[in-house]
């Protein structure tokens, strides 16, 4: 069956069982935990510290933290373990996004509402906060009390997560294609590179701080593997139709810079159908745990749905 003919299917709601509560609780402790893990802006060299401290506290809506969260729920982790993945994974985004807006590369002047970094500093300044911002990243983990295997575990996924088979990998391919025409499959390629790697790492990261039995890790890569690529989907639906100031960044930039997107290569209703089909693998995957497991899931179901209804 084509994207295209892929039937609409009635999205659940991601407002079921207390999820506005648990996103605000969890929002929260992230909140809390990162600020205090940043340097200090009255540390030298304070210009940098402000800027690191401007890129990750400068709102956003923490899917990535939240699904680790999620996961490490469904592990039975407890969220003091969970705390150093939630602010790495972050702290990857952050300088991923800092960088992107560099003029570069995507050469974007707003992002969460806010100029970005190199606008409110200097492109200097910018470039020494994402490759700082990276470096705790690794920072954190390595700081935090886990398990010898365990921390070489999440180190090594973070890693591949972010390189050239990952997000760096996606962005070099994303760069290129600039102005050039790409294949339905191509694109799903880049894609699962550039955006999807750190979702799923955010996921299997999650789950690897508590207990995941072998065919649970499969499926909960299955899911991570659709709401990864969904999450892109929705994103190229909305920078064609959303608005700057519902989306806090630039709006309609990939369509001016001639890049391909699922909108361009498929078409929006299409794209639509392509992340609800996404948002339905992700359902199946996790309903593949079993009866037993689903109620621990229940979080990781309610994040696919999030992710696919959005509108920012």
């Amino acid at each position: 069956m084509s994207v295209a003919s892929l039937p609409a299917r009635a999205i659940g709601t991601a407002h079921a069982d207390g999820l506005p509560d648990w996103i605000a609780a969890r929002q929260a402790r992230f909140e809390q935990f990162v600020a205090a893990q940043l340097p200090a802006e009255d540390s030298e060299p304070r210009r940098l510290h402000v800027a690191m401290r401007y890129a990750v506290l400068n709102g956003g809506k923490r899917v990535r933290p939240l699904l680790v969260y999620a996961a490490g729920e469904f592990a039975g982790a407890p969220d003091a373990t969970l705390d150093p993945i939630a602010a790495a994974v972050e702290f990857v985004h952050a300088y991923s996004l800092v960088h992107d807006d560099m003029p570069c590369m995507d050469d974007d002047v707003l992002r969460r509402g806010k100029p970005t970094v190199h606008v409110a500093f200097d492109q200097a300044t910018a470039m020494l906060t994402g490759d700082a911002l990276q470096a705790e990243a690794f920072r954190v983990l390595a700081d935090a009390a886990f398990e010898p295997q365990v921390g070489a575990a999440l180190v090594r996924e973070l890693a591949h997560a972010a390189g050239t088979r990952g997000m760096c990998g996606g962005q070099a391919i994303d760069l290129a294609a600039v102005g050039q025409q790409m294949s339905a499959e191509e694109l799903e390629t880049m894609h699962r590179m550039k955006t999807g790697a750190l979702l799923r790492a955010a996921v299997t990261m999650g789950a690897a701080a508590g207990r995941v039995r072998g065919p649970e890790r499969a499926a909960l890569v299955r899911y991570a593997e659709a709401i990864g690529l969904a999450f892109q989907v929705v994103d190229d639906l909305l920078d064609a139709e959303a608005t700057s100031t519902e989306l806090g960044k630039t709006a309609g930039k990939d369509q001016r810079q001639s890049k391909p997107t699922y909108v361009s290569v498929l078409g929006a209703e299409a794209a639509r159908c392509w992340a609800e089909r996404l948002r339905c693998d992700a359902h199946e995957a996790l309903a593949s745990l079993g009866a037993g497991a689903r109620p621990r899931a229940a979080r990781l179901a309610q994040l696919a749905d999030l992710i696919v209804q959005r509108r920012s």
